[in-house]
């Protein structure tokens, strides 16, 4: 009977936990089940996080008239769903971000550097047809005498100005030079001063004061149409109406200053509108000009002396960087490499400083240590003479080729080290049972062992040197300046900083992207070409090894 009782008992225990064998763990199938919920929601956030962004792209560019940037970005974001939001396509996963940084970041900036290099883009014609007529509307403004005036209150929306006026019916207006005059909800007026406007800040008297030269210049139109005048101010409590000087007459595409009767017509040639006379007004627009900043960079007497100067300058400093830079480094190579050497590690570490140390703040402390009054190499290591290092044109050129000696060698001593240590002993070995001294050996079996695998960082290293901006910027700005050259260029520029200098971003000169974009496309064929022949010269001196 007990034992009847003992197997029932068993029975239902073990059906009992079987029961709960069956409701804790899980099966394969539900598991897959779950992983793939979870993953389904994760790639679901995720395409909405990226579309989102790329939609957000898409409109700004959109908002803007970037109809270039708008294809692009919409092909891209097309390209990342084809790609990421779908279960096959496993190697353009990986190969996507790189092509996609690689478009934007080399493809584009090529193509559009070419697109500008042959427009006129620059000081004048930095707007489009459309907006330079309205910009030549807005500023040849004057004051119309016996019309109203408006109590007024500057303001700041996100670091635009703009004004906010009290109208004849008591209402607020608030409006910028871009965006005309619009009711401003909520805005509070104490007596006949502006005290309040929702989303702007109402400048104080002090930072009146300090912007009083573009607030007395800005011009808020009242409506869409420049016809309706715009509103000005000279006190920055009151404001005035003004009446733009010209009109515009869209079909004969003509603007006539209505004080002194005279046309000027729109000349799509060079971007201007021209009178019969030859006058033009101030602002104009950006055209195509074909060739004209190639031809200028070689035709024009302004540049064409200056870019021969420098270009033949440019190919000597990148040559001397990378020979000097490479037999120092070589040098100290070797000198490591021999076992019989003590301390090699700590040497090497030594050599490796300068090249830890950024290298523009390298450049910018030699300039303070090259000053011909108070360096240190004056002052202390030649007893407070005043050599002109940076002030005489060969001195500065010298100074330039050292300081880059002494950032540069660094890294050739790196990579001769390591192609060292890929050399068979037995090579070196051989050649000396068979006489051979430390020169030959060096000469017959090192060096050419070694140029096989360290010219292609030679080629890159010309090429970068070619293009080493930092350097002659932070030590020399490129001077001392050429003294029978209209533009900005002096005796240490390269070709970079030539164009940096011509393109008006130093503040120096007038801004001229369309030639500093066409002297790029120079510079990026001759780097080019010169970076081809090179590679394929070191293939045929591999392969003849």
């Amino acid at each position: 009977m007990s034992t009847e009782t003992e197997n029932r008992a068993g029975r239902a225990a073990s059906s009992r936990f079987s029961g709960c064998a069956e409701k804790k763990v899980p099966t394969a199938e539900t598991s897959h089940a779950r992983t793939w919920s979870v993953g389904f929601v994760i790639k679901l956030v995720l395409m909405a996080l990226v579309n989102a962004l790329g939609i957000y792209i898409i409109a700004a560019a959109f908002n803007e008239g970037s109809w270039i940037l708008v294809a692009v970005f919409t092909v891209l974001l097309v390209i990342v769903d084809y790609v990421y939001f779908s279960r096959k396509h496993l190697a353009p996963k990986y190969l996507t971000p790189g092509l996609v940084f690689l478009a934007i970041f080399q493809v584009f900036v090529i193509l559009y550097t070419g697109y500008i290099a042959f427009t006129n883009y620059g000081d004048r014609h930095m707007l489009t047809k459309e907006r330079a007529t309205e910009a030549l509307l807005l500023t040849s403004t004057q004051r119309v005498e016996g019309s109203a005036q408006y109590p007024l209150a500057v303001v700041d929306a996100g670091g635009e100005l703009g004004f906010a006026i009290v109208n004849d019916d008591g209402a607020v207006l608030v409006g910028t030079e871009d965006a005309p005059f619009v009711p401003a909800k909520n805005a509070q007026v104490s007596g006949k001063r502006i005290t309040e406007v929702p989303g702007y800040e109402i400048l104080t008297p002090a930072q009146i004061g300090a912007r009083q030269a573009e607030i007395t210049a800005l011009r808020v139109p009242m409506s869409e149409d420049p016809g309706d005048g715009f509103i000005g101010t000279q006190t920055a409590t009151t404001g005035f109406v003004f009446q733009s000087t010209l009109k515009h007459d869209a079909a004969a595409d003509t603007l006539t200053d209505i004080t002194t009767g005279k046309v000027y017509h729109a000349d799509s040639s060079d971007g201007f509108y021209r009178a019969d006379d030859g006058e033009t007004l101030s602002t104009g627009w950006r055209v195509t000009v074909g060739f004209k900043n190639f031809a200028d960079a070689f035709g024009d007497a302004r540049y064409a002396s200056p870019f021969l100067k420098v270009l033949v300058w440019t190919f000597a400093f990148a040559f001397l960087s990378v020979a000097t830079t490479f037999l120092l480094g070589m040098f100290f190579a070797l000198v490591m490499n021999d076992e019989r050497m003590r301390g090699r590690k700590i040497y090497r570490t030594i050599m490796l400083l300068p090249y830890a140390f950024p290298s523009f703040m390298t450049a910018f402390l030699f300039a303070g240590m090259l000053n011909p009054k108070y360096g240190f190499f004056n002052q202390v290591l030649f007893g407070g003479a005043e050599i002109g290092w940076l002030t005489d044109p060969w001195l500065a050129k010298l100074s330039v080729i050292l300081v880059n000696l002494w950032m540069g060698f660094p890294y050739m001593f790196l990579i001769c080290t390591g192609a060292l240590q890929s050399i068979p002993s037995e090579l070196n070995e051989a050649a000396e049972i068979d006489g051979a001294g430390g020169f030959k050996r060096w000469r017959y079996i090192t060096l050419p062992q070694l140029m096989i695998q360290v010219t292609p960082l030679l080629i890159s290293s010309f090429a970068f040197n070619f293009n080493n901006f930092n350097l002659i910027y932070m030590l020399t700005r490129g001077g001392p300046q050429f003294a029978d050259a209209s533009v900005p260029v002096g005796s240490t520029d390269i070709l970079i900083s030539m164009v940096y200098q011509i393109s008006g971003l130093s503040g120096a000169a007038t801004k001229n992207y369309g030639l500093a974009s066409a002297m790029s496309i120079l510079i990026f064929v001759i780097v080019g070409t010169i970076s081809l022949i090179s590679f394929r010269r070191s293939r045929s001196i591999e392969g003849a090894q």
